[in-house]
């Protein structure tokens, strides 16, 4: 299960103002390059707080460059978001790694890493859903939380013993997301400090999980 952890609030990021290491940003590099100094700026002031320009200065590059890749600001912050969930779901699935199969102790390991990543990269996280000025709504970014879902669904599928994701599966699994997307939230902004009792994260995400495949 891992060391358990007491429910606490979200960490303070740190973000390094130093200019990122150029490496003569050619084609991907600038890409990359400006989807990292994105994802630097909205840690640390918040997707409202995101100008191109800033990104521009963190990157060591012209005010012209991102346009070689980018049409705007929402296209550099959906980007951003994909390339955030890209690193989730592969952190999701590492969870899994040496959990017996139909456990539910592999739903908890889910559980566990969405709420870590929920706090670890919260500008990402509150990106994508919903928190900045100008929504992001594109299909890229639905798509891709559809796919993270999905995982979801399978492990739920495989503890409760179907072959297919079936109403009951997704009823279920949607159970479980919405616990742990409302845990995030309260966490990030500190409203469980004094309401949880030193209630261990572990131990809480594995009650859920059995509670809720045992239904």
């Amino acid at each position: 299960m891992g060391q358990e952890q007491k429910i606490a609030s979200a960490p303070t990021t740190a973000t390094d103002d130093k200019p990122l290491k150029k490496s003569g940003y050619h084609h991907g590099d600038l890409r990359a390059g400006l989807i990292e100094a994105t994802r630097r700026l909205v840690e640390e002031k918040g997707p409202d707080g995101f100008s191109v320009s800033d990104a521009c200065r963190l990157a060591g590059v012209s005010t012209a460059a991102p346009y070689k890749h980018f049409k705007d600001k929402t296209e550099m912050l959906v980007a951003m978001v994909l390339e955030g969930m890209q690193r989730h779901r592969a952190k999701m699935l590492a969870s899994l790694e040496g959990l017996p199969e139909g456990s539910p102790d592999r739903v908890t390991a889910l559980g566990r890493e969405y709420v870590t990543f929920a706090l670890e990269e919260n500008g990402i996280f509150r990106l994508k859903f919903g928190g900045f000025s100008d929504r992001l709504d594109d299909p890229r970014l639905q798509a891709a939380g559809e796919e993270t879902f999905g995982i979801v669904l399978r492990e739920v599928a495989a503890c409760i013993g179907e072959s297919d994701v079936t109403p009951e599966v997704r009823r279920r699994g949607f159970m479980l997301w919405s616990f742990v997307h409302g845990l995030s939230f309260l966490l990030l902004d500190k409203k469980l400090s004094d309401m949880s009792g030193g209630v261990e994260l572990d131990n809480l995400l594995s009650d859920i999980a059995r509670r809720v495949l045992q239904d």
